[in-house]
């Protein structure tokens, strides 16, 4: 490493995910080769020893024990507090960069010089496409994607969304996912980061929306390719990791959109799973051959639905 500022500081925060986090960290260094990076790992306080076999199999690596379980954004902003680099490359402990991943980010951010977040093309551990870039939720989206307008009109610009789009152009995108984004260091210092209310889920969703207020660019570039698998470290805990969704849902929807927005997103929400749960339901009984399935996404979403009507406990007081 070269320079007081190395080029890229890598951050990965892991919970419970030791073997995951080793394969993440060898698979990260082949590919850092001669970049001129440091690499943080913000452990919540995991119970299966990460922390400890971090240390001994990669000493270079800068551990930062949490006490507690702080969430997503809390601890990566502990780490780009204390990291130096010009930029920041968030990673999952359950993503693993290709070869010249790193080279490519890098590459598109300084192809466009407005860019304050780059995100790479994701794919799934059979090299079948992630889709990794999203629509900035609103109220006005809640309802084009809850009766099925999104779906219809897919590649409209403005009724439309990413999902049916092959990611396979660099292009200015609403959002990308935490899984892996390149974050520059002036966006951090101009904004502090992810809002630390959201515990898992939406924080990144939320902190680029803040940026794209401010005039930054989110970045999507398809040169640079991770396999993400998701969701490692909620497996066992999947009814709270549901929980935790929905309620950040609600904390971004008040943020941004006010509780007026937020009674539209769950009123759009409510009629699209109750016609989602009927329809499911009609399939159950007409098909049998698809009968145990269809009844899972009935019974989900009239779970949801169940959700969406009743749960309204306060979020946490939310500025803009």
């Amino acid at each position: 490493m070269s320079g007081d500022q190395p080029t890229i500081s890598v951050i990965i925060v892991s919970y419970n995910t030791r073997e995951m986090t080793l394969k993440c960290l060898r698979i990260l260094y082949d590919d850092i080769g001669s970049l001129d990076a440091d690499v943080w790992v913000v452990d919540n306080n995991s119970q299966d020893g990460s922390a400890e076999a971090i240390r001994n199999n990669f000493p270079s690596v800068h551990v930062i024990k949490n006490p507690t379980n702080a969430g997503f954004g809390a601890a990566n902003n502990l780490a780009m507090q204390q990291a130096s680099g010009k930029w920041f490359l968030l990673l999952n402990s359950d993503a693993f960069v290709k070869p010249g991943a790193l080279e490519q980010l890098l590459a598109c951010a300084n192809r466009n010089p407005d860019a304050v977040v780059v995100g790479p093309r994701l794919v799934n551990e059979d090299g079948s496409l992630q889709i990794s870039c999203y629509k900035f939720p609103s109220p006005a989206r809640s309802w084009l994607e809850n009766m099925w307008i999104s779906s219809v009109f897919s590649r409209n610009p403005v009724l439309g969304d990413y999902r049916k789009w092959a990611h396979d152009a660099e292009r200015c995108v609403d959002s990308v996912i935490g899984a892996c984004m390149l974050v520059s260091r002036e966006a951090f210092v101009r904004t502090g980061g992810f809002d630390e209310r959201f515990f898992m889920y939406q924080e990144e969703t939320d902190w680029q929306k803040t940026l794209s207020e401010q005039g930054g660019q989110v970045v999507f570039t398809p040169a640079a390719v991770v396999t993400h698998l998701g969701g490692a470290s909620g497996k066992a805990e999947s009814e709270k990791i549901s929980a935790a969704f929905f309620t950040s849902l609600d904390l971004y929807e008040r943020k941004h959109h006010g509780i007026s927005g937020l009674i539209a997103v769950r009123l759009a929400m409510i009629i699209g799973c109750f016609l989602r749960s009927i329809a499911w339901a009609a399939v159950m009984i007409l098909m049998p051959a698809k009968r145990a399935s269809a009844a899972t996404k009935s019974r989900f979403h009239a779970r949801l639905l169940m959700r969406q009507a009743t749960h309204w406990s306060a979020p946490a007081k939310v500025n803009h």
